[in-house]
């Protein structure tokens, strides 16, 4: 009861709090106007509370990441922390002292945007009529969702890619629609890495580590004070954990962190980094995740309605429900009925190898402490792990655990769900490969957290301020075609704006990248050339260099003195990774070719501040992944409220979003079985379509220099593509086919 009690009171009692205030502030509008009010006072309960400390509240709400006017309060107290810190609102306002913001506050304009800003933060807190009130009113406790990894934001870096990007939009849209909703991840105090180039251009990592009092976290306390800690058994050692809390918007994300001094040496590092380490590393962390996930739930009185595992990292928290319901007294079938009635999982990865597996030695080593408690047999343990339980020298893999541990299971796309209905069929014996038990709900994006403070300011004058709550609207977005809503001048106008943004963004980063000893950077990219932006994980699959592979034929695209192309590179390689470096490699050795220079650019650093600037201002979002390898992809979504246009592989979630006038496809509807055969192919298709289709439409101008053939696909982009592939729709989806049953 006691936990049940902390837990309300440190989840709902600030948001009462603050709506409070929020009716305080808005009824003492006019004393504000006049400038007399900087802060309010409830005698009655000796509660004092300023605007400083209103504003310190809320930089430790990620709320303020998809609000622009928030973000653009928190730059304009200290450029230089805003920019440095990677837009770190906590960092901004611990730099300010209580003196300079009160003073500053005093400025009527300053004021009146920071009231501005609170009311529309405690307007959205207090929000009772939300979808999740209309539609998903059955859901009475919270969806438990657990990742290894989220990503929220830059300034919180405990995310390395698209799995950790989807996490967070997932997160956000359940905050928006006003889903029940729980993150449980990790805390990496080291993050993934920071990359580096080397003058030869082979990628290096550093690990710098955050500390979370600059962070917007807090740690989870226990009633009477103290940390709140749970443990987990890892071999013959007790592993301590204690947890961090981030809040964003409505929603709660729970991070795990074993860096504590009850810890042998060796735990303490265990969630240093993301996918850090070897395979001890690697099953410690999924074991901390899942296990400890639901010791952590249990410990403050959360009982979820369902446990979402997204990918098979966190699945090890169905041997802890296991336990506990043995425990209760259920036989093994009755307490695997009950377990399976709680969970669901998806699946992320196309390929086998992309599957965690872990061998029956290290099974028995890392969960054997644990395992004897459940009074099972280690073959009984390594058999919810394999596809033919009586195959001793099949490994542990924990995509199978989930899928024979969950009532319902979907892929990212159709046609990834199709892979993997095929992947797996061998383990629903007897069943047509269509009758396999794995369905698919296509991911989308977070629309509002991924528009710029410039296409919000565009739309919101054209659209109103509530587009933004219009995401799971197709008819809405149909307005869009309507010239009078937007002319083609307006969009054209918006397009220029952003590239140019685009440009002098990644002039500043190469300026930075030659260590700030050179000034010429201007000869840098073109806010007038078509601009094609390549952002995302340099896994070889993704194969980055494919625009380059006949340099004879494609150089003539970037050369033409008429009609030019530029493109921007950014992404990472994993640690391990040498294929991957060495794609990265390559294409800076192709930037310094004098055919090439200035026109193909390489962004170090990849992150969501380097993507946010790349899917704003490219023309165009290259991605030619080998089919059928890209589960979903989610970053050609994002470019769609900017005006951009996806020309991709017949792939993932392309392959239901391309309807010929709306971007352009690479290649067909088709695999090929010879790789060599199909990246010639790609290849043929890519260079085809950008010589014969993108680049002609791009520059075919009327005398006013519009190009209105290119701005009708646009509008057809938007206007097909941005409710379709949000996540409002895909958590409406979660909703319906999945959380609900």
């Amino acid at each position: 009861m006691g936990s049940r009690f902390w837990f309300f009171m440190d989840t709902f009692l600030p948001g009462f709090i603050s709506n409070y205030f929020a009716f305080l502030i808005v009824n003492n509008i006019e004393s504000v106007n006049r400038g007399k009010m900087t802060e309010l006072s409830i005698n009655k309960n000796h509660i004092h509370i300023s605007l400083a400390q209103r504003l310190r509240t809320l930089s430790m709400n990620m709320w303020w990441t998809w609000n622009p006017e928030a973000q653009a309060l928190f730059n304009e107290l200290s450029p230089h922390i805003w920019r440095h810190s990677n837009h770190n609102a906590v960092e901004v306002m611990q730099d300010i002292s209580e003196c300079e913001l009160e003073a500053r506050l005093r400025d009527h304009e300053l004021s009146r945007r920071t009231y501005s800003v609170l009311e529309k933060f405690d307007s959205y807190m207090a929000e009772t009529s939300t979808w999740a009130k209309h539609n998903a009113s059955a859901l009475k406790n919270p969806v438990a969702y657990f990742s290894a990894e989220f990503g929220i934001h830059e300034s919180l870096p405990i995310y390395s890619g698209g799995l950790g990007i989807l996490s967070g939009d997932h997160t956000k849209s359940a905050s928006d629609l006003g889903i029940p909703f729980i993150g449980i991840g990790l805390f990496y105090r080291q993050g993934y890495f920071q990359q580096r180039l080397n003058a030869v251009g082979w990628q290096e990592e550093l690990y710098p580590t955050n500390s979370p009092d600059r962070l917007p976290m807090e740690l989870v306390l226990q009633p009477e004070g103290g940390r709140l800690l749970n443990t987990v058994e890892i071999g013959h050692s007790t592993v301590y954990f204690q947890t961090w809390v981030v809040h964003i918007g409505r929603v709660t994300l729970y991070l795990l962190d074993t860096n504590l001094p009850e810890n042998d040496q060796h735990f303490q590092g265990l969630t240093a980094t993301v996918y850090g380490g070897n395979i001890d590393t690697r099953i410690g962390q999924e074991i901390v995740l899942g296990i400890g996930g639901v010791r952590l739930l249990q410990s403050l009185g959360i009982t979820p309605s369902v446990f979402h595992m997204n990918e098979g990292h966190s699945a090890f928290l169905v041997l802890e429900l296991l336990k506990q319901e043995l425990g209760s007294g259920k036989n093994q079938e009755e307490a695997e009925r009950t377990i399976r009635s709680r969970c669901v999982f998806t699946t992320h990865t196309p390929v086998p190898a992309g599957h965690d597996r872990f061998n029956s030695e290290l099974m028995a080593y890392a969960l054997g402490k644990f395992w004897n408690s459940t009074g099972l047999s280690h073959e009984a343990l390594m058999s919810y792990g394999r596809v033919y339980p009586s195959k001793t020298d099949e490994p542990f893999t924990m995509t199978v655990l989930a899928l024979k541990m969950s009532r319902a299971a979907n892929g990212v796309s159709e046609l990834h769900g199709h892979v993997s209905r095929e992947m797996w069929k061998e383990l629903f014996h007897g069943k047509q490969v269509d009758d396999v038990p794995i369905g698919y709900i296509t991911n989308g994006v977070h629309t509002p957290g991924w528009a710029t403070a410039h296409a919000h300011d565009f739309w919101n004058k054209r659209l109103g301020f509530d587009w933004t709550a219009k995401l799971m609207e197709p008819k809405f977005w149909r307005k869009i075609a309507d010239d009078e809503l937007a002319t083609d001048e307006e969009l054209w106008a918006l397009r220029y704006s952003l590239r140019r943004d685009l440009v002098d963004y990644a002039r500043r980063q190469k300026y930075i990248q030659m260590g700030g000893t050179s000034l010429a950077t201007s000869h840098i990219l073109s806010p007038d050339v078509l601009t094609i932006g390549f952002a995302r994980r340099f896994a070889t699959y993704k194969r980055a260099p494919l625009i380059f592979k006949h340099l004879e034929k494609i150089i003539p695209l970037f050369s033409d003195p008429q009609h030019p192309l530029q493109i921007i590179f950014a992404g990472k390689a994993h640690p391990h990774d040498n294929d991957g470096k060495q794609f990265i490699q390559h294409i800076i050795e192709i930037s310094r070719q004098p055919e090439l220079s200035g026109k193909v650019v390489f962004l170090e650093n990849y992150d969501i501040n380097v993507a946010r600037h790349l899917i704003s201002g490219a023309d165009v979002w290259l991605n030619n992944p080998r089919r059928p390898l890209e589960a979903s992809g989610t970053s050609g979504m994002k470019i769609t409220i900017h005006g951009g246009l996806n020309l991709s592989i017949m792939d993932g979630w392309w392959r239901e979003g391309y309807n010929g006038h709306n971007g352009w496809n690479i290649g067909d509807d088709q695999n090929e079985t010879d790789l060599e055969t199909q990246d010639e192919h790609d290849f043929e298709s890519l260079f085809k379509v950008l010589s014969e289709s993108v680049i002609p439409e791009f520059y075919d101008r009327d005398e006013r220099g519009i190009p209105h053939a290119w701005l009708k696909r646009i509008r057809n982009a938007m206007q097909t593509l941005l409710s379709q592939f949000s996540t409002n729709r895909m958590l409406g989806e979660y909703i319906q086919k999945y959380y609900i049953h």
